[in-house]
């Protein structure tokens, strides 16, 4: 599976970003997507995912409320949307797939994108 991460920016403190995540290769809807983040001089931390049906989503704690995964299998891409973005939230962002695995561990993720920059202004 290959994968590209797209529509990172610049935004203001409350403002917000739709994520995307586009696939080729193996069949997607066999794989969950999981997003993770990575701020400078910080270890990359997960964010959330989606299952491989799209049925089953889960978000870290610091994200719940705030941010909303969702997945079209018919155009191979998942989305990341979120909300009321805080300076905190500055980070690459990157989109990882597993196959039928549900899981914030990044070590289960086999491919990944190459990331998007997110800057959040205060």
């Amino acid at each position: 599976v290959q994968l590209q991460a797209s529509g990172g920016g610049l935004v203001q403190a409350g403002g917000s970003l739709r994520l995307s995540c586009a696939a080729s290769g193996r069949t997607f809807s066999d794989y969950t997507v999981g997003w993770f983040r990575q701020a400078p001089e910080k270890e990359r931390e997960f964010v959330g995912f989606i299952g491989w049906s799209g049925g089953i989503t889960e978000y870290a704690p610091a994200m719940k409320g705030r941010f909303t995964t969702s997945r079209d299998n018919a155009r191979n891409t998942v989305y990341l949307q979120m909300n009321s973005l805080e300076s905190e939230d500055t980070a690459v962002y990157y989109c990882a797939a597993a196959f039928r695995t549900l899981s914030e561990a990044s070590g289960v993720y086999d491919y990944w994108g190459q990331g998007t920059q997110v800057t959040v202004s205060s």
